[in-house]
């Protein structure tokens, strides 16, 4: 075993300790949830006094609008819990009883996939939003907001593929 110099441990050390300038930014996702929360309050108690006289692509609009800001909210605590766990410090809070079964065993290939399945999903539901307006409707806009769609979710289709790629290459080298 080789033995490292001191100034190399330090250094380590340092490098180590450089994670904690994460945590920053894991707070403000949080501060955003907060803003997220209030945008989403403020849409629910716009629309329920006028839900008896929305016709149904109206009741649908507002049901999705909702349904995207939940997804967006999911999205940044996936990043805030995912990503603490994995860059920052492991979490001791597993006997507790909501504690979501998912944390700490999400890795980065992971989280990159459940990152771009939200992304997908709230793509897919903006992309629905538009496709029951007919006055948005520009088949140019159109287009490029499919291609965008289809791009997302091919990119993760290529991430999927190529975690499995790399699994399988590691189960092979270790046999």
């Amino acid at each position: 075993m080789r033995k490292s110099s001191p100034v190399e441990l330090a250094l380590e050390a340092f490098l180590f300790a450089s994670r904690w300038l994460m945590a920053p930014f894991y707070i403000g996702l949080v501060v955003a949830l907060l803003a997220l929360l209030g945008i989403f309050a403020e849409e629910l108690v716009s629309g329920i006094p006028h839900l008896m006289s929305f016709d149904e692509t109206a009741a649908i609009l507002w049901l999705l609008k909702l349904i995207d800001l939940s997804l967006v909210g999911n999205l940044i605590v996936t990043v805030v819990l995912a990503g603490y766990e994995n860059f920052v410090s492991k979490m001791e809070v597993a006997d507790h009883p909501d504690w979501p079964a998912w944390i700490g065993k999400v890795d980065f290939g992971g989280m990159k996939l459940k990152l771009i399945a939200s992304i997908a999903a709230i793509s897919a539901i903006h992309l629905l939003g538009i496709f029951m307006t007919p006055e948005k409707l520009d088949s140019s806009k159109m287009g490029w907001l499919i291609a965008i769609q289809l791009t997302i979710v091919g990119s993760g289709v290529m991430l999927a593929v190529m975690d499995y790629i790399e699994e399988r290459g590691r189960a092979l080298h270790h046999d």
